[in-house]
């Protein structure tokens, strides 16, 4: 097949320019505001002439170059039909048909990272936005606005009957991770294991950390089709799309003790009470599972921006809680980072704490 392949930008975010040999015409795939001058230098550089931009989703870690190219070059801008913002210029819709030259192009649907959330099929490669990454990355969260972690199942199940042959190239990589085939990605992704929706969704709900605020701020940005870079604040190429995304770089790599429910009632029973900190959601602690009797509360989206409010117990032993262990571990790590030292995880969490047969406050 001539195609013209190229992925553009030096950090995270991906941007791919594709077009046919022997065309000077080529589209933009999920292209980065800063980074819009250095795509005007290559089209002037190379004599390219940009037809189309595509952004696979709204994105909630930059803003789109979509609306800024449109006023450059007057080129289309295509989004999702469900997209709200509102300088897209066409919508798509799944199964839509469409050719970059010669290049057949096909939309699927794939909500659940975002509600506007599309995948791009070439006869050889697929284009996943963020509903997949490659090997370890998983996928794109479903706790930024308009996620659906039941949704991104059913997007997952339609990618995993399409062709292994598919070369995966995700909107997203933090760890210089290569694309490969989805023959690959369906053994070495852990989104992509067989399980059903409801342990699905269970599993991506451990993994839930919570947008934080100036994720909030770039997702209205581009519903506004901002041209100022300054119109949000973005940290340096944060890995804020990604599960476990908001927590510091490095987090991830911390080796985190655990305690079972047992141990920790005899501590405190015996006198000897850890700190206890649950990091779920405010309206989890009076749910069916409940929470400890004086625990400290911080979600677990929020802990690495409210550090300083836990200062005071540094020099502690601090115990993380969540409803089955995945986001008291990710807290626990988020600790580690910061140079807490006595930090352990309840193994299993609440759920665990309630068949062990100790009491709960609701």
């Amino acid at each position: 097949m001539d195609m013209i392949f190229r992925q553009l930008n030096p950090n995270a975010c991906r941007t791919y320019l594709v077009g046919a040999k022997g065309s000077n015409g080529i589209v933009l795939i999920d292209p980065v505001l800063e980074h819009v001058a250095e795509y005007m230098e290559l089209l002037d550089r190379e004599q390219l002439r940009l037809t189309q931009v595509i952004d696979t989703h709204t994105h909630a870690d930059h803003i789109s170059g979509g609306p800024a190219l449109i006023d450059l070059t007057g080129c289309e801008y295509l989004m999702h039909s469900s997209a709200p913002s509102q300088c897209v210029t066409s919508r798509l819709t799944d199964g839509f048909e469409f050719q970059i030259g010669s290049i057949p192009i096909k939309v699927m649907d794939t909500p659940g990272h975002s509600k506007d959330s599309i995948s791009l099929i070439f006869p050889d490669r697929i284009l996943t936005g963020d509903v997949l990454f490659l090997d370890d990355g998983g996928a794109g969260r479903d706790d930024l606005p308009g996620g659906n972690a039941e949704e991104h199942w059913d997007s997952l199940q339609r990618i995993l009957g399409l062709p292994d042959h598919l070369v995966v190239y995700p909107a997203h990589d933090y760890r210089d991770r290569q694309p490969s085939s989805l023959g690959e990605q369906k053994k070495n992704n852990p989104h992509l294991k067989p399980q059903t929706k409801s342990e699905y969704v269970e599993y991506v709900g451990e993994l839930m950390l919570g947008p934080a605020d100036w994720m909030k701020d770039i997702v209205q940005a581009n519903y506004a089709c901002a041209r100022d870079p300054n119109a949000a604040w973005v940290p340096l190429d944060a890995a804020a799309c990604e599960v476990l995304g908001t927590s510091d770089r490095g987090a991830n790599d911390q080796q985190v003790a655990e305690i079972s429910a047992d141990e920790l009632k005899r501590l405190l029973d015996g006198g000897r009470a850890p700190v206890l900190l649950d990091v779920r959601e405010s309206e989890e602690l009076h749910g069916e599972l409940g929470h400890l009797s004086g625990i400290n509360h911080l979600p677990v989206g929020a802990l690495s921006e409210h550090l300083s409010d836990l200062e005071r117990h540094k020099e502690k032993q601090i115990v993380t809680i969540c409803r089955t262990g995945g986001r008291s571990h990710t807290a626990a790590q988020i600790l580690m980072q910061a140079g807490f030292d006595q930090v352990h995880s309840l193994q299993g969490g609440m759920r665990a704490w309630i068949q062990a047969g100790h009491p709960v406050d609701y």
